[in-house]
């Protein structure tokens, strides 16, 4: 019955790789689950547009926002309609993301302004929110941050490579994952406007380990960060009031002895209480770590997932509902177990509509 369906959104990937044409079943989708039986219904194709490899929805201003991932990246704005299972969306407008290869979008709390992580670039944009619903990021961007710096994976960190934009605990910045210098980026927060003011490093991980994604526990005063290129979860003390961490923990991002299928690659990360979640691509496996008093990890399981290159997730009502890249499908997860599958063209990321 549709009162127990949560509608998700689904941004995709080209599955011919970045710059190619759109066509093969690409753009947003939408597809409804059932939390009580861990079923989802058949996908539904929502909006054709390319390469919308991550999304973030405002429920109050029934906007969603798909970040267009190619050299001359983009962000598309749509209204989203109508009831659980049969919602809609409708464009709005395109403005460029201001830079290369747009890979994360984050919207600010206050409902003005949205930012962007360009990943080939290095950039972070802000864009504002506007009252016009013709136009509702305005002409593109009106900040551009840039960055210097590497890192000694030569081919991964030649530069710059912003990779997630988050909130700190407090809301007094923005932090940008830098997986090319091995970074954490800070950005002073305006609370009214959403406007941003370049803050320096807020936190420096070791050589070569390439942050991705990162979490906050629930007190705010500890970050979880995967580490793409030594594969590994950072654990970082955060100071909450000078928005400042350093690295307590490297522990492995997959069980002891595991043998990878293949080159391993953490991608997302997120919280559920005390238990972090954190999938790998290559081994195709979403491993549970248990958080200490201290906020420390320990290894509490991991799953084999039927699909490969599992890109994202999203936990909802007790399911783990996993993008399956290269499996084109989304795979989900209930009560430690897989408990369905449908399949869905190069699938990247996950949000609750």
């Amino acid at each position: 019955m549709t009162e127990h369906l949560r509608d998700l959104w689904i941004g995709t990937y080209p599955s011919a790789g970045a710059g190619t044409p759109a066509g093969r079943g690409e753009g947003v989708w939408r597809v409804s689950l059932d939390p009580e039986t861990g079923r989802l219904t058949d996908p539904v194709l929502a909006a054709t547009t390319p390469a919308p490899s991550f999304l973030a929805v405002d429920r109050r201003a029934d906007l969603l926002l798909a970040v267009g991932e190619d050299a001359a990246g983009t962000v598309t704005a749509f209204r989203t309609a109508g009831t659980p299972g049969s919602r809609t969306l409708d464009p709005l407008g395109t403005v460029p993301s201001g830079g290369a290869d747009p890979c994360h979008v984050l919207l600010d709390p206050s409902g003005r302004t949205a930012f962007v992580a360009n990943y080939s670039s290095g950039t972070l944009v802000v864009l504002d929110r506007t009252d016009d619903p013709a136009a509702p990021l305005g002409d593109g961007p009106v900040q551009t941050f840039g960055h210097t710096g590497s890192g000694p994976v030569t081919e991964r960190q030649e530069g710059p490579h912003a990779h997630h934009a988050a909130l700190a605990p407090g809301g007094t910045h923005v932090l940008v994952c830098d997986l090319g210098t091995d970074e954490i980026r800070r950005y002073r927060r305006d609370p009214q406007t959403g406007r941003l003011t370049e803050a320096g490093v807020a936190a420096t991980l070791r050589p070569g380990s390439g942050p991705r994604h990162l979490v906050f526990s629930a007190d705010g005063r500890i970050a979880y960060v995967t580490c793409e290129l030594d594969v590994t979860v950072a654990v970082l003390a955060w100071d909450v009031e000078r928005a400042t961490g350093h690295v307590v923990q490297h522990v492995p991002a997959l069980e002891e002895g595991a043998t990878p299928a293949g080159t391993p690659l953490p991608s997302h990360i997120d919280r559920v209480g005390d238990r972090v979640l954190v999938a790998t691509r290559g081994p195709d496996v979403l491993a549970t770590f248990a958080a200490a008093p201290d906020g420390t990890l320990a290894p509490a399981g991991q799953v084999a997932l039927p699909g490969a290159w599992p890109r994202h997730f999203a936990v909802v009502e007790g399911c783990t509902v996993v993008a399956d890249q290269v499996g084109d499908s989304l795979t989900v997860l209930r009560d430690g177990a897989v408990s369905h599958r449908v399949p869905l063209p190069a699938p990247a990321c996950v949000v609750v509509a």
